[in-house]
C-alpha cells in the first residue's frame, strides 16, 4: 500500500511541477518519493532541480547524499554532505553519514573525526557512537571502539548492533566469554540475528567449548540456509571434536553454497587427512589452490600431506 502511495505521490508532485516548474519543494518531496522507491537516481535527479532554484537548500543535499550512498557513490556523497555543513554546521545528521561514507571508502581517522563532530553537537547521538566505533575496530583499536559501543549502549540499551559490534572488538581483545555475553545481549533482542549467532559460535569454538559453538551455528543455519560461513564454522567446530566425517559434509554445505570458498576446501582436506583419504584430501587442497594460489596454510598443509606420502609433488 505505501509503494501505490508513493507512486500516488510522484503523480500529484508532477503535477504541481507542471504548474509550477520552480516549485522547490514540490521537487524535494518528489525526491523523497522516489528514494522510498529505492529509484535513488531518479532522486538525485529531482533533488538536483530543488538545489538549482533554491542553491542553499540544506535538505535537498542532505537526502542527495543519503541516495548517492544508497548507490554506494561514496566521494560524491561526501561532497553533498559537506554542502549541507557548509550551510548548516550543526547538522549532525549529515556529520554521521558522511562519517558512513568515509567508514565506507576505508578512510576511518576522517570518519571518527566527523562522528565526533557529530557527538559534538549531539552528545546522546547514539549512532554517532556507534558509527565511531565501527570506525575504531577497522582501525583495530579495539578497546577504544568497546568504549564508543558502551556509550551507544548506556543512551539505549537494546542498540543490538552496538552490542555485537561490542561483541567482536572483545573476540579480538580474546576477551572471549565478554564476547558471547554481548552477542547474547544482541540474539536477546533480536532472536534471528544470524551475525551474532555465527560469531559467538566462533568464540564458542575459541574457548574450546565446541558441542556450543555447534549449536550456535545450527541456530544461525535454521535462520539462514545458505549461511556459508555457519556451515564452514560448524565444520571446524566437528573437526575439533574429530567428527571428521561430519565436518566434511559441513564443508561440502559450505561449498554447495559457495564454490569457491578456499578456507573450506582447506578445511575439507584437513578433515579427509585425518580419515586417511589421502588422494581425496590432496584435490581438495588443489581445489583451494586454484581458487587463492598464494593461500599459505593450504601449500604449507599440502606440502606436510605429499612428504607424509613420501612424495614431491
Amino acid at each position: 500500500a505505501s509503494l501505490q502511495r508513493y507512486s500516488e505521490a510522484i503523480a500529484s508532485y508532477d503535477k504541481a511541477i507542471a504548474i509550477k516548474p520552480d516549485y522547490q519543494d514540490a521537487w524535494y518531496n518528489r525526491g523523497i518519493s522516489l528514494a522510498s522507491l529505492q529509484r535513488y537516481s531518479e532522486a538525485i535527479a529531482s533533488y538536483d532541480k530543488a538545489i538549482a532554484i533554491k542553491p542553499d537548500y540544506q535538505d535537498a543535499w542532505y537526502n542527495r547524499g543519503n541516495s548517492l550512498g544508497k548507490l554506494q557513490l561514496y566521494s560524491e556523497a561526501i561532497a553533498s554532505y559537506d554542502k549541507v555543513i557548509a550551510i548548516k554546521p550543526d547538522y549532525h545528521e549529515a556529520l554521521l553519514y558522511r562519517g558512513n561514507s568515509l567508514d565506507d571508502l576505508q578512510r576511518y581517522s576522517e570518519a571518527i573525526a566527523s562522528y565526533d563532530k557529530a557527538i559534538a553537537i549531539k552528545p546522546d547521538y547514539q549512532d554517532a557512537w556507534y558509527g565511531r566505533g565501527i570506525s575504531l575496530a577497522n582501525l583495530k583499536r579495539y578497546s577504544e571502539a568497546i568504549a564508543s559501543y558502551d556509550k551507544a549502549i548506556t543512551i539505549k540499551p537494546d542498540y543490538q548492533d552496538a552490542w555485537y559490534g561490542r561483541g567482536i572488538s572483545l573476540a579480538n581483545l580474546q576477551r572471549y566469554s565478554d564476547a558471547i555475553a554481548s552477542y547474547d545481549k544482541a540474539i536477546a533482542i533480536k532472536p534471528d540475528y544470524h551475525e551474532a549467532l555465527l560469531y559467538r559460535g566462533n568464540s564458542l569454538d575459541d574457548l574450546q567449548r565446541y558441542s556450543e559453538a555447534i549449536a550456535s551455528y545450527d541456530k544461525a543455519i535454521a535462520i539462514k540456509p545458505d549461511y556459508y560461513y555457519a556451515w564452514y564454522g560448524r565444520g571446524i567446530s566437528l573437526a575439533n571434536l574429530q567428527r571428521y566425517s561430519d565436518a566434511i559434509a559441513s564443508y561440502d554445505k559450505a561449498i554447495t553454497i559457495k564454490p569457491d570458498y578456499h578456507v573450506a576446501w582447506n578445511g575439507r582436506a584437513v578433515s579427509l587427512w585425518y580419515l586417511k583419504q589421502y588422494d581425496q584430501a590432496l584435490k581438495s587442497y588443489d581445489k583451494a589452490l586454484a581458487i587463492r594460489p598464494d593461500y599459505q596454510i593450504a601449500i604449507d598443509n599440502r606440502k606436510s600431506l605429499l612428504k607424509q606420502l613420501g612424495r614431491s609433488n
